[in-house]
């Protein structure tokens, strides 16, 4: 196993509160690293459906058994046992006593939030970076489009596996496991259908009344599935960036998935050729950018926060980062070849906003990074050389 970015994060916050929740996507390693980094406490999945009907009838009876602390694995499968732990760790506050992992962002936050506030850190940890994927495969010069087609789910690196199969099994998992503890979904063949509608809206504004129609579903159905993949960590909404200013500007979020390649696989694409000739070939580049960004920040400690910049005159700007109460302004461009159109939206945002700028740059698909006089470009390659944890 390789040691991931969040790790020294992971064990500074153990030193210091009792209960530590990891939160994230279904395979994207939680389980491993909690295993890895607390190897002396019991580990326990609240999958089992014996050990669940257990925490869940007898949740004084099941924590009894686990004074001493302990893993527990999928806990929104249990979410009330999180008012239980608050007592026992009021009575005893020793650091990194419990760890707590979950797969369902909203359910699993607002019962932990409300039971174990100030008791407990929160992380999210995300599939792998690139930067992670390539401690595994050492490889000088990936490919692009067969980054984009595999995707980050650790399993897939790990294991070797054929990525086409691997993310076909994950979706079938999720249909089969996460979508019947969320949600009454009954028509499971027009769901599929209506994720397989989102991939193909990756990168651009949500449209619910467009996606609800193509999909044959209502606009309020809609809201609620798409509401369904953000709580299970399948898509993820970037929302607009908004001024005081009189320029209006566009107020839609913009859909992206939390893994490229569960993107490329929903739009049936199987080989690298594919992706790379696929019309949604920049919007499959520029999630790919926006995640590893996310996967930053969270493997940092920083917030999720990040944004996009849209006037109503179609000037924009892909990737706006809060920092230190500016905007860290990027462009993401998949042509390999730098052409001046791509300084336009960074350009106009700094004349229209000099004040909220505190720098920024181009990502491209090319392979060399460029010192250009006004913004920098960085090659995506660079962010296989991001420095080790």
């Amino acid at each position: 196993m390789i040691e991931r970015t969040i790790t020294p994060l992971l064990r500074q916050l153990a030193s210091q509160y009792p209960v530590i929740t990891l939160t994230g996507p279904r395979q994207s390693g939680k389980t491993t690293l909690a295993k890895s980094l607390f190897a002396g406490k019991p580990y326990v999945t609240l999958e089992d459906p014996d050990m669940r009907r257990f925490a869940a009838e007898d949740p004084w009876g099941f924590l009894a058994t686990y004074q001493q602390g302990a893993i527990f694995d999928e806990i929104q499968r249990v979410p009330e046992l999180a008012s239980y732990l608050q007592g026992m760790v009021d009575a005893d506050p020793q650091p990194g006593r419990f760890l707590l992992t979950g797969s369902h962002q909203f359910e699993l936050m607002t019962q932990v939030s409300q039971s174990l506030a100030g008791r407990t850190a929160v992380l999210r940890l995300l599939p792998f970076t690139l930067a992670e994927v390539q401690r595994i495969k050492v490889e000088n010069a990936p490919d692009l489009a067969q980054t984009l087609l595999t995707g980050f789910y650790p399993r897939i690196h790990d294991k070797g596996l054929n990525p086409s199969q691997a993310l076909a099994d994950y979706f079938a998992t999720y249909v089969e496991r996460d979508l019947r503890q969320l949600a009454a979904v009954h028509d499971l063949q027009r769901f599929e259908r209506f994720v397989r509608l989102c991939a193909g809206r990756t990168g651009q504004l949500l449209n619910l009344n467009s996606l609800g129609n193509d999909a044959g579903v209502s606009h309020v159905t809609a809201r609620a599935w798409v509401d369904l993949l953000q709580t299970s960590y399948i898509v993820h909404l970037l929302p607009p960036w908004f001024t005081n200013s009189g320029k209006r500007l566009i107020k839609a979020s913009k859909l992206y998935f939390y893994d490229v390649g569960l993107a490329c696989w929903l739009l049936g694409l199987r080989t690298a050729q594919q992706v790379a000739r696929d019309p949604l070939w920049g919007s499959l580049f520029e999630n790919f950018i926006i995640m590893e960004a996310m996967k930053d920040r969270l493997n940092a400690g920083e917030s999720a926060e990040m944004y996009f910049y849209r006037d109503s005159e179609g000037n924009e700007v892909d990737l706006l980062l809060p920092t230190g109460g500016k905007m860290h302004a990027i462009e993401i461009k998949a042509g390999a070849t730098v052409n001046p159109d791509y300084f336009k939206g960074l350009k106009n945002f700094a004349a229209h906003h000099p004040a909220a700028v505190s720098g920024g740059g181009v990502v491209f698909g090319g392979t060399q990074n460029q010192n250009r006089s006004d913004w920098p470009v960085y090659s995506w390659l660079s962010l296989k050389n991001k420095p080790h944890a």
